[in-house]
C-alpha cells in the first residue's frame, strides 16, 4: 500500500520528531544511518518534506532538519500525501483499476475495514503524537537496531 518513499519519509518524520527541535537540528546524513537508508535518497525526499512543509531546515555550520511546533502538528496522513498523494491509499489492494463498493476485487470488502481504521488513525494522530507514543512504548525506529533474527515465526 506504502511506496518505499512514504515509509522512509514517516520514519524519518518520527525520527526527528523524537531526536531533534528548532536548537538541534539533524543531518539528512545522521538519520539516513539510523533508519538504514540511502542517503541521496533521503536527501530528495527531504527536498519534497520541507516543500510541503512537513519538516524544516536551516542552512549553515549549524543547519539540518528538524521539526518546529507547526511541523509536529501535521499528521502521518499529511507526510503520505507529501510523497504519494492520498490515492496511493485508496487504491485497490490487489492493484485493480476498477475497485469500489460497487465494483469490488475478490478482497475489497476484507481490506476495506482494515484500509479505513490505517486512515483514520494517520489522519487523527499528529507526529508529535505518534513520536510520544514511540517513546512510551519503545517502538522501533532506529533500524540499525532491528534484528530480524529475533523475530517470533509465524505460527
Amino acid at each position: 500500500m506504502l511506496s518505499n518513499a512514504s515509509k522512509y519519509a514517516i520514519l524519518s518524520t518520527l525520527y526527528l520528531a523524537e531526536h531533534s527541535n528548532e536548537g538541534r537540528k539533524i543531518s539528512v546524513k545522521e538519520i539516513a544511518e539510523n533508519i538504514d537508508v540511502p542517503s541521496p535518497f533521503l536527501a530528495k525526499l527531504f527536498q519534497q518534506l520541507v516543500r510541503g512543509k512537513i519538516i524544516s531546515s536551516s542552512k549553515g555550520p549549524h543547519g539540518g532538519f528538524y521539526l518546529s511546533e507547526k511541523n509536529k502538528n501535521k499528521n502521518v496522513l499529511d507526510i503520505i500525501d507529501n510523497i504519494d498523494g492520498v490515492n496511493k491509499l485508496n487504491g485497490c489492494f490487489l492493484g485493480l483499476n476498477e475497485c469500489d463498493s460497487a465494483n469490488p476485487c475478490p478482497v475489497h470488502f476484507i481490506v476495506e475495514p482494515f484500509k479505513n481504521n490505517i486512515l483514520a488513525k494517520f489522519r487523527d494522530k499528529t507526529i508529535i503524537e505518534f513520536a510520544q507514543e514511540i517513546s512510551e512504548n519503545g517502538s522501533l525506529i532506529d533500524l540499525n537496531e532491528f534484528n530480524p533474527s529475533l523475530e517470533k515465526p509465524l505460527e
